[in-house]
């Protein structure tokens, strides 16, 4: 029996900015564009919204455990522990956790859908196929280099536009740029996670995209996301308010993160701190975006 301390560690907590962030986003927005004029209308909605994504987040991180355990992709690993791979728990336990964390999202969802949009059950169903099928079923998806297409679309584009429009039954150019801002600083996070993976994931024959690309390629294309949510601060701002300018801090730790991912002799447990300020950069995006729109719709 895994222990209280291993199930956590086997949540992976540090992936947990990638739910956090889409909604502080999202939330962000919508208050920029009235959604709180009456607060006890909607804030509760955020909440839910909040709830659906650390579900998604814990469950997909559980499924993924529990798939590539089985596969025998997890035997030697560089990073954190995994429950199966390491033999501290059954494949049946991490299973079943992982789909009481669906549950808890598809409940917190349907909420959702009942007070906004039945269409929007279509969407939550979508996002557990997706998270099931990223390392689950005969062949799956994250296995053939398109993990960062569905962590941007479902990470990114759905949980951004998605809080927005369910606080406020609209879509804006400023969710849109949000939710590319968060979309590509999610996958940056799932990039920084492969490279360091190359060579175990190639051992097995599991073809991420960073396996695909190659190493060198791997570290320029995480520049190249960052550079994009830096951009996406501008649109941002160009869309709601020049108070979200304040989003810029964002670079303090992903400056940090970048020198780790841009130095070629970091390799394996050397890039487990590119993690880190990659997380932290994410949830930097949208806390330095979201706050300062909410105090100007608040000084309005």
């Amino acid at each position: 029996m895994a222990s209280p301390a291993q199930w956590l560690a086997g949540a992976r907590p540090r992936t947990l900015p990638a739910a956090l962030s889409p909604v502080i986003a999202g939330t962000g927005v919508a208050v920029h564009e009235g959604a709180w004029d009456h607060p006890g209308d909607v804030w509760w909605k955020a909440v839910l919204a909040l709830v659906v994504a650390l579900a998604l987040q814990v469950g997909v991180n559980y499924a993924n455990d529990y798939s590539d355990g089985v596969r025998g992709t997890d035997d030697e690993r560089v990073g954190p522990l995994r429950l199966v791979g390491s033999g501290v728990a059954t494949p049946v336990a991490v299973k079943t956790a992982a789909f009481a964390c669906f549950a808890v999202a598809g409940l917190a969802g349907l909420a959702l859908a009942a007070v906004t949009a039945w269409w929007l059950v279509a969407v939550g169903a979508l996002c557990i196929l997706a998270a099931w099928f990223y390392t689950g079923g005969k062949r799956p998806y994250g296995y053939l280099g398109l993990g960062e297409v569905m962590v941007f679309v479902f990470f990114g584009l759905i949980a951004v536009n998605g809080t927005t429009y369910v606080q406020t039954q609209s879509w804006s150019w400023g969710a849109l740029c949000a939710s590319v801002g968060v979309g590509v600083l999610a996958c940056a996070l799932l990039v920084a996670n492969n490279l360091r993976d190359i060579p175990g994931d190639t051992a097995v024959g599991k073809q991420t995209l960073a396996v695909r690309l190659g190493d060198r390629q791997t570290r320029e294309l995480y520049l190249v996301f960052q550079a994009i949510a830096l951009i996406m601060v501008v649109f941002v701002a160009a869309t709601t308010s020049w108070w979200a300018l304040l989003g810029v801090g964002f670079m303090q730790p992903a400056s940090r993160a970048a020198a780790i991912v841009g130095n070629s002799k970091n390799t394996g447990a050397k890039l487990i701190p590119a993690l880190q300020a990659t997380g932290l950069a994410e949830l930097s995006w949208a806390v330095l975006v979201a706050v300062p729109l909410v105090v100007r719709a608040a000084l309005s």
